[in-house]
């Protein structure tokens, strides 16, 4: 049987921030250098993995292929529809929301959420070079700076179906990934 670690509250705060720290400084270097070898999968070759659309892939701008940073492909099930609003938390380079962007149509909107406001200034600028705009704020998804909504929901992350060890636990590198 495993135990699982539980940090008194004045402890977490500190590891929240040294986390948080890694999760900006990571995907700024993704942002800034797409070309560079990152411990986790990421540009076109995370995107396809993901089953992303070559065509959308190829449409998009290369910058936004190039620093994607995704953790799976919101678009196979979210059924976006013609004038809807879209949150895209977690916006990185842009992919997503040019993609939803395109979905949603003239009379719709993508509102991007991300932490790194690197990444935000980089999606609106690839949004515009696609002919679409996306609206970002830089903020947490824990505290997300927009008034209160209601809609559906379409959820990718990574889960692990197995423990995992302290070492990676307590290695704020991995969590930013």
């Amino acid at each position: 049987m495993t135990e699982s670690v539980v940090l008194p509250a004045e402890q977490q705060a500190p590891l929240e921030g040294v986390i948080t720290g890694e999760v900006v400084r990571m995907y700024q270097e993704v942002a800034e250098h797409p070309e560079g070898e990152f411990h986790f999968y990421h540009g076109r070759q995370a995107a396809e993995l993901f089953g992303y659309e070559r065509d959308w892939l190829d449409r998009a701008p290369p910058g936004a292929v190039a620093s994607f940073a995704g953790v799976g492909n919101p678009h196979l099930r979210s059924r976006i529809q013609p004038g809807e609003t879209v949150l895209d938390l977690g916006s990185g380079a842009g992919l997503d929301g040019i993609i939803a962007a395109w979905q949603v149509g003239p009379l719709g909107r993508v509102i991007g959420l991300d932490l790194n406001p690197t990444m935000c200034r980089k999606a609106e600028a690839h949004a515009a070079a696609s002919g679409v705009r996306i609206a970002c704020h830089e903020g947490r998804m824990e505290d997300i700076p927009l008034p209160d909504g209601s809609g559906r929901v379409s959820i990718t992350d990574i889960v692990s179906a197995k423990q995992l060890s302290q070492s990676i636990v307590n290695d704020p590198k991995l969590w930013a990934s």
